[in-house]
């Protein structure tokens, strides 16, 4: 199973935020992540509703992981971007075999599996250890000042 962009793109939004020392902002996690700032900004808002994130408006707002966020699992935050719908759609454009197919059976235990695998996992596992200290190392690096020129 492959994840769509603003699945991939949540989780990593989620996992610098929750090693994040103080909020950051939408602009920030963008330029850190190489990432578009406005599909920041639309992936950010979808983890605010799901709970995953808190966002503060203002001039000294910003995005902060919410509370509880670590107990959420990755396979719940996989299911709210990717939504229910099977790896194989059989009814557009209709499909002859439907009626006595087994391959689709057979794709929906594996996309089970695959999320059972992701339930095993809360969002807090994927920084402990050396992750969460390598993803507050993302970004861009700071530029070196130009060498003065020999008069």
């Amino acid at each position: 199973m492959k994840l769509n962009r603003s699945t991939d793109m949540a989780l990593r939004i989620a996992m610098l935020a929750a090693v994040a020392p103080a909020r950051t902002t939408v602009d920030e996690l963008a330029e850190r992540l190489a990432l578009p700032r406005s599909h920041v900004a639309k992936v950010v808002q979808r983890l605010q509703r799901l709970g995953v994130l808190v966002t503060i408006r203002g001039r000294a707002g910003g995005v902060a992981i919410a509370e509880a966020a670590g107990d959420l699992t990755v396979g719940a935050v996989v299911r709210a971007f990717e939504g229910d719908d099977e790896v194989v759609p059989c009814e557009q454009p209709a499909c002859p075999l439907a009626v006595d197919c087994r391959l689709r059976g057979q794709l929906r235990r594996a996309q089970a599996a695959f999320l059972a695998v992701l339930d095993e996992t809360r969002l807090a596992d994927l920084v402990d250890g050396a992750a969460g200290p390598l993803l507050l190392t993302l970004g861009p690096r700071p530029t070196p000042p130009p060498a003065a020129l020999p008069l």
